[in-house]
């Protein structure tokens, strides 16, 4: 693992991916001291940008805290309340081949925008996924003509040996995973890497002035365009092997124990 990067230089910007970072898996609010280290970082002048995996519609609210900015399915999607400052659909006749080729697999499709989430039919491991975050998906009977708007994710299950068969046929759409039983069908210009730029442009910040916390493998790329990328304890050694430190686990509040010890904000009295 590498050392810190440019730790001298003052934080200006923050990134945090959601499950299993600032939240345990299957938990709807944060602990008392990650509320507390969020609106520290905020109250000392840091930018606060969510980066999930999850749709506008499928991000969390958290209790007493506001983000600055939003990088949503996984980078397809990213906005303030104010602006919208990048969008990236899936190109629509790679949608139609997703759509036969999960056919042929026996596979039900999820499909996602800022305006719906819905799907052409449900598994066992689709309905654990969205669990995960609360959600409890509807089956559309209006699927294929909502297929027709702009959509930004598709989710099915599957496993990665599986990720070759799902992608046939298809020209510019990726896949990327946080668990190992589903995955996120994104375009391939997207990526929560890709984001983190256009995020850092559109505040003017360079890399160096920003962090980064996450546990999943779709949150490689983004630790990786930061100056400072940090691994939860959580995360499995593949992120671990490219972060640039790692803190502790999201169960023993890692991102309020780093940035105590880096200095980022005041221990909590509480």
């Amino acid at each position: 693992m590498n050392s810190v990067r440019n730790s001298a230089l003052p934080v200006k910007i923050a990134f945090f991916d959601i499950d299993g970072t600032l939240l345990s898996l299957g938990v709807r609010e944060p602990s008392a001291k990650i509320v507390y280290t969020l609106k520290e970082l905020q109250r000392n002048g840091v930018i606060l940008c969510m980066a999930t995996g999850r749709g506008v519609l499928a991000r969390p609210k958290l209790k007493g805290i506001h983000f600055d900015a939003y990088i949503t399915f996984n980078g397809s999607y990213c906005f303030t309340d104010e602006e919208l400052i990048h969008s990236c659909p899936i190109p629509k006749s790679d949608v139609l081949q997703i759509l036969e080729n999960t056919k042929r697999m026996g596979r039900a499709v999820v499909i996602s925008n800022d305006k719906f989430i819905v799907a052409n039919g449900m598994d066992e491991d689709l309905k654990t996924y969205f669990s995960f975050g609360g959600e409890n998906i509807a089956i559309d009977g209006d699927f294929d003509k909502k297929c027709k708007d702009d959509i930004y994710q598709m989710m099915v299950s599957c496993v990665s040996s599986e990720y070759e068969e799902i992608l046939r046929g298809t020209k510019g759409i990726s896949v990327t995973a946080w668990w190992d039983r589903a995955a996120d069908l994104i375009p391939a210009e997207s990526g929560k890497g890709k984001a983190v730029k256009n995020i850092l442009d559109y505040f003017g910040f360079s890399k160096q002035e920003a962090i980064a916390f996450g546990d999943g493998r779709n949150d490689i790329e983004m630790l990786r365009a930061v100056g400072t990328g940090i691994a939860m304890g959580n995360a499995g050694d593949e992120v671990k092997a490219i972060a640039d430190t790692e803190c502790k686990s999201v169960e023993d509040d890692g991102i309020y124990y780093y940035c105590v010890e880096k200095g980022l904000i005041e221990l909590s009295q509480a």
